[in-house]
């Protein structure tokens, strides 16, 4: 007798097991000479090996084809248990680049939309450092948090940072009523806001108790070492080159960063440049950094936004 635990927590389970378990009654219905058992997100076989690495390799199958699609039809998922070879599982990612980056609460499918947005997928994916360069809306941050939480939830890492500087937009921290965390929280609301659309409630409090997701200003990065973890460091163009460089080299050996930006929204006083645009200058072409530039066609709000930024290029060069 040979026991086997199959982790579905990369796919939505209602596409799993179907509606009413529908699927699930087909898988088990495949192997009767298995015992199957259903637990939250994870899948218990038990029986002779053979039965146990047959099934496997079968849900195997099933499981890549969601992490591709996001969904799967009963017929499909009764097709890919039968004994024709499902070849065109391996050919599915080819014509549907547009993978799912993370499954949210209630089944929401996280991926990257645009074309800039995939191609800030692949530079994380090869790159230990991004820098990804855009105006408000592209998703930029969005698609950041979401690689963040894939790479947490493949055990790439064993932590999230998430960070900004906090700069004030027209208003100055003193004046704000609280205390510090109360005064600093609505800087790093858009990052909670993110972590909320894609992991459910509980386990995310599960993970900021646990410091295992931390969401932080970028002043409390100094003399840290951060290792084994996925960093994001959003808003960067409030960076001072300082900062810039003492969070650049706060990177450990075993961690992935991504650094957003919007250039044309610097918060710092006058008097001070921002540091996001020397790093990206001087830092492109190293090996093992990569850098994105997404535009207005990458905008992915209310369609206004696009008009939006448009129209701000187009009264800048006139300026010019």
């Amino acid at each position: 007798m040979t026991e086997s635990i199959i982790n579905l927590e990369n796919v939505n389970p209602i596409e799993f097991f179907g509606v009413n378990n529908g699927k699930l009654d087909l898988l088990k219905k495949k192997f009767p000479l298995l015992k199957i058992l259903s637990r939250g997100t994870q899948l218990k076989l038990s029986g002779s090996p053979e039965e146990v690495a047959t099934a496997k390799e079968k849900i195997g199958q099933i499981v890549s084809y969601l992490e591709r699609n996001g969904q799967l039809s009963e017929n499909y998922f009764e097709q890919i248990l039968g004994d024709e070879e499902s070849n065109n599982i391996d050919h599915f990612k080819d014509h549907n680049p547009n993978e799912v980056l993370v499954f949210g609460p209630n089944g929401r499918t996280i991926r990257a939309k645009t074309a800039n947005q995939k191609r800030m997928v692949s530079l994380a994916d090869k790159n230990d450092i991004v820098f990804a360069i855009g105006p408000a809306g592209t998703g930029k941050t969005y698609t950041a948090v979401a690689l963040a939480v894939r790479a947490l939830k493949n055990k790439a890492v064993r932590k999230i940072i998430l960070t900004r500087p906090a700069v004030e937009a027209g208003e100055s921290l003193g004046f704000l009523p609280g205390d510090l965390k109360e005064k600093i929280d609505p800087y790093l609301r858009p990052l909670y806001d993110a972590l909320d659309d894609m992991i459910p409630a509980d386990k995310l409090s599960y993970f900021m108790t646990n410091r295992i997701i931390e969401i932080a200003p970028l002043a409390y990065m100094r003399g840290r070492t951060l290792d084994n973890a996925f960093i994001l460091l959003d808003e960067a163009q409030n960076c001072t080159d300082l900062q810039m460089k003492m969070f650049l080299t706060r990177i450990g050996a075993s961690a992935k960063a991504i650094i957003t930006g919007d250039k044309t929204q610097i918060d710092l006083p006058k008097n001070q440049k921002s540091g996001l645009d020397k790093a990206t200058r001087i830092l492109r072409n190293i090996d093992g950094i990569g850098y994105l530039e997404l535009d207005e066609e990458d905008v992915v709000r209310h369609r206004l936004v696009k008009a939006i930024i448009k129209a701000y290029d187009a009264a800048k060069e006139d300026t010019n």
